[in-house]
């Protein structure tokens, strides 16, 4: 069974940083692309950045675009999410995504071609 594990969040400032994490287990990590999605109050899921599998790759929705980095350790079975410069519109509880199949490549945004279980980590920006 994949467990994913996030951690990280807080309540910042506006225009500081957090760094989030979330661990896994219970599958070949290095197999998968990975993802992380946001979801704030009322609103509906949003996707945030996604990584290939060998960390070559990356995508992210524009609002994050040289603010936030996605990252992983294949060897950790973890993936990370660097985000900076944090505006207000940014705060959501974030949630780790993984690919339903090895064959989902990281530009692939079609929400249902990935699994999110995981409790997420809330990021709060408020001055």
């Amino acid at each position: 069974e994949a467990r994913f594990v996030e951690s990280g969040g807080g309540t910042v400032q506006p225009g500081g940083s957090l760094r989030l994490s979330c661990t896994t287990s219970g599958f070949t990590f290095s197999r998968y692309t990975m993802g992380w999605v946001r979801l704030a109050t009322a609103k509906s899921f949003e996707w945030v950045a996604r990584i290939s599998s060998d960390g070559d790759s990356t995508d992210y929705v524009d609002s994050v675009k040289g603010r936030f980095t996605i990252s992983r350790d294949n060897a950790k079975n973890t993936v990370y999410l660097q985000l900076n410069s944090l505006e207000a519109e940014d705060s959501a509880k974030y949630i780790c995504a993984k690919a339903r199949d090895v064959s989902t490549t990281h530009i692939d945004s079609d929400l249902t071609h990935y699994y999110y279980p995981g409790r997420g980590t809330q990021v709060t920006v408020s001055s």
